[in-house]
């Protein structure tokens, strides 16, 4: 069907007066699409790391091709010798086929059976004179040659240096080996396979379309089109299908495993796209093989460098190969899988380029206690694992007052930053200079939440209520402060009570960036990627349980990829943490439990707690029984019994100076906002 066929539309009535033809047309809705342009040198032979990695690949696959075969040429040169014999026995027995002319032979066998005449009886005598002369002219030409060859032979053994007569025979034994050999049975086998695959063309495609219900070849109206050709697309075949009136995207995807069979591959080598122009037409690409199947590999991190946490990510390898990345700042991610799926490998390893920029602070949570997240006690500013009592304490009174501390500073960061000047803070948000300043005490954190549905049933009502409200408050709002969340579950159907599960579904619908690794159904699959993910597509479910560490990333960018993750298992995840931990140390930036402090009571900074609590006081001034009030409140492990008196003890011993603050019509002694921020800002210059 013609691309003006398909796209054509026709009224009956005029909807809009006709255009002056004396005034130029104006375009609505234009839009330019720039062709893709291939770049002049390949990715490979690009930048230092690029070539490095080229030639080592090159020579990697070079020097198994040899010794392959090395290992393997005495059983060539025995071959080759066999083969060689036969070789040269077939083409003895080939001249003597030509000298005899057995051709001839038939013809005249054929003459003498339909001879019925003299004149036909002649004409056979005539035949048999040609045969026996032409008999005779081969048989004296096969002798000269037969003559020639051993006279030659004679000469070259009698006379010729033995390196002659290898060479002569090096050259003789391979071409009459080939000649000798059968068809089927090869003297050198390749040492490397190439994969096989199916060459899919426009009307293999038709076939499966009209095979899976999507059209009617012998209805007019009911044809399957295209509105692009059939190209190479990576390692697979795309094309621009355009379905009959009627049929939308999501029939598409309801037939997707009928157009697999039709197409003759698996399910997961048939991706399907939507196309934003239309809800008919919509992209097929068919992999050559199934790409999920081939792993993406050690992590990069490997490399055991400096990373920034401003900078993406890198997760793995999408369906085409191509490198994927996932930018962490700004956002809370979630990460949803059936057990044993790499559900915690995934988290890990966003963890792992967060634990090597040395300027962020994380804290990890694991709720299962299992060992994947031990290592990372060198470098985490807090960290619990299980929700049994331990060494360091009760894990869950760490998570919930982690979660306190963190809710704590958010506040105050959007506080802080409100209020700092222009050419420091352009936009009123976290910036990459203000992180990384020790001074304005606000550096990229990362949380870390594994099993996280534990944390919402821990026996205690009360308290799974608070940890609930923390986390929601967390994955809502402390990302847009430079407080990245990073939460797996293997449950994100929820847990406990109606309320509770309430929160959990809010909490779970609230995270930006979501990766659903294998699930056990398309709704499951839906709660992890987010509602209307199976209306565009993407199902995790029908991700092969072979498949380890391979999900649908959905929310990082545009585009919806299958990610092949890159593996970093634990003696990788523990080589990288030591690494970090020694950058961490260079830089000072080494913290919380890492460091050796007690976090559950560590030293407290008295002014930053008060700008942390200021957001609560709503006026200039406070009152020094209000701000007791308030450090207790938000801050109780550091300042629980602590009385009016203490806290303006502590406070004025920074420098801040005690002054009527009227509230309400009472006077009573307080301090003041500005002169808190004056103190702060001459404490960091005598620093």
């Amino acid at each position: 069907m013609a691309d003006d066929e398909l796209l054509d539309t026709h009224y009956e009535i005029a909807l809009d007066d006709e255009p002056d033809p004396s005034r130029s047309p104006v375009y609505v809705d234009l839009v330019t699409k720039d062709n893709t342009r291939q770049p002049v040198i390949p990715a490979q032979w690009r930048g230092k790391d690029n070539v490095k990695a080229a030639v080592k690949h090159k020579a990697a696959v070079a020097g198994h091709i040899v010794a392959y075969h090395a290992v393997r040429s005495p059983r060539y040169a025995s071959l080759a010798l066999l083969w060689s014999v036969v070789g040269a026995f077939r083409l003895l027995w080939r001249h003597i086929r030509w000298a005899w002319h057995p051709e001839l032979n038939a013809l005249l066998q054929s003459a003498a059976t339909s001879a019925s005449s003299k004149d036909e009886l002649k004409e056979g005598r005539v035949i048999e004179q040609q045969l026996a002369t032409r008999r005779t002219a081969r048989g004296v030409m096969l002798l000269i040659e037969l003559v020639a060859l051993a006279i030659t032979g004679g000469v070259l053994f009698a006379v010729a240096p033995r390196y002659i007569l290898v060479v002569v025979g090096v050259a003789l034994v391979p071409l009459l080996a080939h000649y000798g050999r059968p068809a089927t049975m090869p003297i050198v086998t390749p040492a490397v396979v190439r994969g096989r695959y199916r060459v899919i063309n426009s009307d293999v495609v038709l076939r499966a379309y009209y095979a899976a219900g999507l059209g009617n070849p012998t209805k007019p109206d009911q044809s399957i089109g295209f509105l692009s050709r059939m190209e190479r697309d990576g390692e697979g075949g795309r094309v621009k299908v355009v379905l009959p009136y009627g049929k939308g995207f999501g029939d598409v995807i309801k037939a997707r495993e009928a157009l697999a069979s039709g197409l003759d591959v698996s399910v997961s080598q048939v991706f399907l796209t939507r196309d934003p122009e239309s809800n008919r037409s919509h992209y097929l690409w068919v992999a050559d093989r199934d790409p999920l199947a081939v792993p993406a590999g050690r992590t990069p991190l490997l490399r055991c460098r400096q990373t920034d946490i401003w900078k993406p990510a890198p997760l793995g390898l999408d369906e085409r190969g191509q490198l994927v990345s996932l930018p962490m700042m700004w956002t809370s991610i979630l990460v949803g899988a059936q057990p044993r799926q790499g559900k915690s490998f995934t988290a890990r390893a966003l963890g792992l380029y967060a634990a090597l920029d040395p300027y962020v602070r994380l804290d990890v949570f694991d709720g299962k206690g299992s060992p994947d997240w031990r290592k990372f006690r060198l470098v985490a500013h807090r960290c619990a694992f299980g929700l049994a009592m331990s060494r360091d304490g009760d894990p869950v009174d760490i998570f919930v007052e982690s979660l306190r501390e963190l809710k704590a500073d958010v506040q105050w960061r959007y506080q802080r930053l409100s209020e700092l000047p222009v050419d420091v803070c352009p936009e009123g948000k976290l910036t990459r200079a203000i992180a990384r300043d020790p001074k304005y005490k606000m550096p990229v954190r990362v949380v870390i939440i594994d099993e996280c549905q534990e944390y919402f049933d821990t026996g205690d009502p009360d308290l799974d209520a608070e940890i609930a409200s923390l986390l929601v408050f967390l994955v809502k709002v402390a990302p847009a402060a430079g407080v990245i969340v990073l939460d797996a579950t293997q449950k994100p159907s929820g847990v406990g009570t109606q309320k509770i599960a309430q929160k959990f579904t809010s909490f779970r619908d609230n995270h930006q960036v979501r990766f659903a690794l294998r699930t056990g159904s398309w709704q499951v699959s839906d709660l992890v990627l987010g509602s209307g993910a199976y209306s565009e597509g993407y199902d995790s479910s029908l991700l092969l349980p072979t498949y380890k560490g391979v999900g649908i990333l959905r929310g990082a960018s545009d585009e919806t990829p299958t990610v092949r993750t890159f593996l970093a298992d634990a003696e990788d995840a523990e080589k990288i943490l030591l690494v970090a931990r020694r950058i961490r140390e260079q830089a000072g930036t080494l913290t919380g439990m890492a460091a050796g402090e007690d976090t559950t009571r560590e030293a407290r900074d008295v002014l930053a707690d008060v700008i942390r609590v200021w957001s609560y006081v709503g006026r200039p001034g406070v009152q020094w029984p209000r701000l007791a009030e308030l450090l207790a409140e938000h801050m109780p492990e550091q300042y629980a019994g602590e009385s009016a008196e203490s806290i303006s003890a502590l406070v004025r011993a920074e420098g801040v100076p005690s002054v009527d603050v009227k509230v309400d019509g009472i006077a009573l002694k307080g301090c003041r906002r500005r002169e808190v921020d004056e103190a702060i800002e001459r404490r960091a210059i005598t620093r």
